[in-house]
This record gives structure tokens, sequence and C-alpha cells, in this order.
């Protein structure tokens, strides 16, 4: 499952950076879509990005970053 968000993130990561407005939509389909099959398996920060839409932290996360930073929501780094 990790590799899927992973591989989904990367695609609309890029989307957005292009301006691709279709593949943008489809993306935060699939990754919903994800989150709600795989969430009972997901490390519980992992679904707190995806629930957040902080899709740049959960790119960041699946990728062993350890600086990610605290968001609004009161995280911690």
């Amino acid at each position: 499952m990790a590799t899927q968000i992973k591989d989904s993130l990367g695609r609309l990561l890029a989307a957005i950076t292009a301006s691709d407005g279709k593949v943008v939509a489809a993306e935060m389909a699939r990754l919903d879509e994800l989150l709600e099959r795989g969430r009972a398996g997901l490390h519980p920060q992992l679904a707190h990005f995806l629930e957040r839409r902080s899709y740049a932290k959960a790119h960041q996360f699946l990728g062993g970053d350890a600086a990610i930073p605290a968001g609004s929501c009161g995280g911690r780094p």
C-alpha cells in the first residue's frame, strides 16, 4: 500500500508542478481511495498527512525524511 501511495503522490506533485488539473484531480481521488482502503494498516502520521491533504509531507514521510516541518495543527517534528 505504501508503494502505491508514494507513486500516486509522486504523480500528483508532478502534475501540480505541470499545472495538469486533470491528473491532479485523478490522483487526489486515488489517494482518498487508498487512504480509506488501507487506513487500518497505515502509520498514524501518514494517515494524518493524507487526511489533511498534506501531500508534500506525506511524500517526505514515505521517503524517510526526518525533517518534516510541524504544521498548524500542532504536530511535532
